[in-house]
């Protein structure tokens, strides 16, 4: 009796282990949705053109992450009344930090095509992905 009590305490806690998700994951979940709360408070219109990546290759993800952290720094608030909120959001994405693979990339920030800010934000939100 005293084994199959065990047995089930073990199977119980190991599946919830199984299906607890990583903080890796839960992070990126974090900026995903922090990405996507930008997106209504960025200026689109009469706003600058930002060099946007897109489907990066795997060995310039370091480069990709580097010129979405640069393009976030040119965003601006659609309004003086979003600004406090703009600017919290920001500073989350301004902390997040990705590490470099080591690996040479050939392509650069200024070799990305420019878009709109809301279609840049997108574009970063596909790559937490």
């Amino acid at each position: 009796m005293k084994r199959m009590i065990i047995f089930c305490m073990l199977f119980f806690c190991s599946s919830m282990v199984l299906t607890a998700a990583s903080p890796r994951t839960v992070k990126y979940r974090q900026l995903h949705k922090t990405i996507e709360q930008l997106e209504t408070l960025v200026k689109d219109k009469d706003a600058e053109l930002l060099h946007t990546p897109e489907n990066p290759v795997e060995g310039c993800l370091y480069t990709a992450v580097t010129c979405f952290k640069r393009g976030i720094e040119k965003l601006q608030p659609v309004s003086s009344k979003e600004n406090t909120q703009f600017t919290k959001t920001i500073n989350v994405l301004r902390k997040w930090t990705f590490r470099d693979s080591g690996k040479q990339c050939e392509s650069t920030c200024e070799s990305y095509e420019k878009k709109t800010p809301k279609v840049f934000l997108k574009a970063f939100a596909n790559l937490i992905q």
